[in-house]
Parts: structure tokens; sequence; C-alpha cells
């Protein structure tokens, strides 16, 4: 019997190693870095050599290599090996190049682009410098994954991707917006772009053009004008020097929006900026499902006596970031919000508020006896994002929700004995963790049907 079950054992241990060359490289080995991959000849002689049969490399130069000269003979032998059989379907390298020139990148390039490349990733650190994106790489019909970051795009007359679904550019240097633009009119099939933290001397506004675009996540100083008719989540950051325009469009489904910038009382352009806002949060106000992160909700809603100045007909999904100090704000916001289901909050400490340790430190929450009509009929979902600390100010924000939303189904909330421990040191003045779970069990609640979850 017990050879019988040491017999199973083994043939439980050796299955993989029974597996297909094509099945262990393609669908195992791909699956981990080049480096990890490389580790696994010690296993046997049968896995040996299978790391050289894996259609892709991936490696970092200051992570895997103690000296540069070696990665860069290493990419170049690795490469030597494909070269004649043109498997390589993914190249992605992080180079630490403080010293070298980058002559070595286009050769690389140059070869993975004659074979079936579909996804190249090339990053340079910090302190490397730029390199150059090879010329192979504008007319490469095989790419569908591109992603660059501190690289320089040269000045070429003629871009073809036919295949490109994904473009990420990050701390990418452009000589002019003619070039970027028409590195993206170049991609037909283009569906996801990226654009952050880009550099030129000569772009001031950017015309991004393209009827395949779905996702776009930009993060510029220049003023961008996006066309793109089946566009469906927009990210962006609204820069005090710029604003994202977009045009010919049925509006997006999705914006995840960060304001960026000064709100100093002092600051000569604030009244500008705080009207530059509601513009921007009138021009998305038919979107369906907002992330927004803004660090002064008072820029939108000045008096609570007056109203919302905003009306989201349609939002049924919201993420929003508040300072303690601005959570007053929220009845306000939620009243501009007629048909939202689901809500998650995060909650930033106020810096200075820490700073203090008085009796009226301590935010207080006080909301007016006014309708919100999402409350009565349409939110089912809250969630606190950020860990409750236990201060006065969050228990009544979810005491509030519990009273007053008759149709609530799920209310979760997440604290940390580490974020606690970190506010007696601030505060002094936080109640003990066993003590904020009964207060939360002991809240009343409105919809009969709500579930309470603290993690």
């Amino acid at each position: 019997m017990l050879g019988g079950i040491l017999k199973k054992t083994r043939s439980y241990e050796d299955r993989i190693s029974h597996l297909p060359d094509h099945l262990i490289t393609c669908h195992i080995l791909t699956r981990i870095t080049t480096w990890d991959a490389v580790r696994t000849s010690v296993l046997s002689t049968r896995w040996r050599n299978l790391w050289q049969l894996v259609p892709s490399l991936d490696l970092d130069s200051g992570r895997h290599f103690w000296l540069f000269s070696d990665f860069v003979s290493f990419v170049g032998r690795f490469l030597d090996l494909h070269k004649d059989h043109s498997l390589i379907q993914k190249l992605c390298l992080t180079i630490h190049d403080r010293y070298a020139g980058k002559s070595y990148l286009t050769s690389w390039i140059d070869v993975v682009t004659r074979g079936r490349i579909q996804h190249l990733d090339i990053s340079f650190i910090k302190d490397s410098g730029f390199g150059d994106i090879p010329m192979s790489v504008y007319t490469c019909g095989t790419l569908v994954h591109l992603r660059l970051c501190r690289l320089n795009l040269v000045n070429v007359e003629f871009v073809s991707l036919p295949c490109l679904k994904i473009l990420y550019l990050k701390y990418i240097h452009s000589p002019s917006e003619a070039i970027l633009e028409r590195l993206i009119s170049g991609c037909p099939v283009l569906e996801d772009l990226t654009l952050t933290d880009s550099s030129s001397e000569n772009v001031k506004v950017l015309q991004v053009r393209s009827k395949t675009l779905k996702r776009i996540h930009i993060n510029e100083i220049f003023h961008v004008v996006i066309d793109a008719p089946l566009l469906q989540c927009l990210k962006t950051v609204f820069h005090r020097t710029k604003k994202d325009t977009v045009i010919n469009s049925s509006f997006p489904a999705k914006v995840d929006i960060s304001f960026g910038g000064s709100n100093d009382t002092l600051d000569p352009n604030r009244v500008s900026r705080r009207k530059a806002i509601r513009d921007i949060l009138t021009d998305i106000s038919r979107v369906r499902e907002l992330a927004i992160k803004l660090h002064s909700w008072k820029d939108i809603f000045p008096r609570l006596e007056s109203g919302p100045l905003l009306h989201f007909s349609y939002l049924s999904r919201l993420t929003a970031t508040f300072c303690n100090y601005d959570l007053r704000m929220l009845q306000t916001l939620l009243k501009s919000c007629p048909k939202l289901e689901s809500l998650n909050l995060v909650l930033v400490e106020n810096r200075h508020f820490f700073l203090c340790d008085t009796e009226n430190s301590e935010p207080k929450l006080t909301f007016h006896m006014v309708e919100i009509p999402c409350l009565v009929s349409s939110l089912k979902f809250v969630e606190f994002k950020s860990p409750i600390l236990g201060h006065e100010g969050e228990m009544d924000l979810v005491k509030f929700f519990l009273k007053n939303s008759s149709i609530l189904e799920k209310l979760s909330v997440t604290f940390s004995d580490l974020h606690l421990t970190k506010w007696v040191k601030a505060t002094k003045r936080v109640k003990a963790a066993d003590f904020i779970l009964r207060e939360f069990l002991a809240m009343p609640r409105c919809s009969s049907t709500c579930q309470l979850i603290v993690v």
C-alpha cells in the first residue's frame, strides 16, 4: 500500500513536466519574468532549455543584473536565439542606463518589429536620461500594446500602427504637438490612450482625434481637445493653466477627475479657478459614473442655504474625496444626485487639524433636515473607502446614512488599529476599537434589509 501511495505522489509531482513544450513555455513561463523563467532551468534536464523557447522577454536591468553590460549582453544573446524564428511576441524592458549610449535599443527593436511582436514596453528610469524611439516602432504592423516611458518622439512623416489598441506614453518628450497627433491618428483601431507628464517646448493645444477611442487618461499641463465619438471613460487632472475639451462625442459613461493646483485663499487666480471648476463639472453633469477628487468643496458649494449649483441627473455611482472639515458640503452634493445608487467616500485627514489639541479641534458635522431624494428612492450602497478613525464627525456621518436611507442594502466601513494608533498620538481623544464597533451595531437603521459591514 505504501508503495502505491509513493507512486501516486511521484505521478502528481511530475505531471507538469509531462506537458508539451509549447504549453509550458506559452502558458506557464510567459506568466513570470524572464529572470524567474531562467531559474527553472535547474529543476531538471527536462527544463534546462525551455526558458529559451518562451516568446517573451521581461527584464529589469537594475534589479536582475549587477552590471549593465551583462544586461546588454544577455538581451543580445536572447534575441539572437529568436531572430530566425520570429517567435517573440512581448518585449518588456526597464533600463537603468546612466553612462552608456542608447544605440543598443535601436538594434533590439529592429529585431522584434521584423517578427510578430504584439506587446512592447520600454521604460528608462529617472536618472537614465531619455532614449529615442526607434523608427521601426512607428510602422510595426503587429503591435497591439505599446508602452513607452522617458523616451523622445522623433520627427517622422508617416505612422502606421494598424493593430495597436493600447497606447501608454509617460514622460515622453515631443518636439511639437503635430508629432503626437500624427502618432495617435496613425492608430486606426486605438481603444485605450494614456498620456501623462509629457513635455514639449511647442505643444500648447493637443488634438486627440480618433473614431475608435473608448478610454482616455490624460494628465497634461497643456490644453487637450478630444474628438472621440465612442468615448466611454475619461480620466484627467485639471491644472490651472489648462482644460480638457470634449467635442463630437456621446458623453462618456465614466469620468475620473482630479483638480490639482493651489486652493490658497491668497491665490490671485482663485476666483477664476473656482469658476473654471464649476464650468467643468457643469460640462460633465450628464455622466453616469463619477470619481472626483477636489481640495475644497466650498469652491463648488459656497453657501449651503443657496441649494445645489449643479445637477447630476443621470449619476448612479459616485466616488468622492472629502477633507474632514468639508463634510458639511456632502449633503448639498447628495441633493444634486437624485438617482444616485452607489456612494464611495474617501475621507482625507486635514493636516492642520493634527497640529492642535484643543477642545474644538475635532471636526463637527451637522446635517440640516432637508429633503435628499436619493436617500429615499435610489441609494443602495455606501462604502467608506478610507479607514474610520472614530471621531464624532465620522460617526455622525455613518449614523446619518443608516438613519435616513430608506432602501439602503449595504454600508461598509473600514478601520484599522494602525490608523487609530496614529490618531491617538495626534489627538489623544480617539475611542477604543471595541467601543466603535458597539456604537456601529447600536445605530438605528431606516432600511430593514441594510447590512452593516465593518472590516
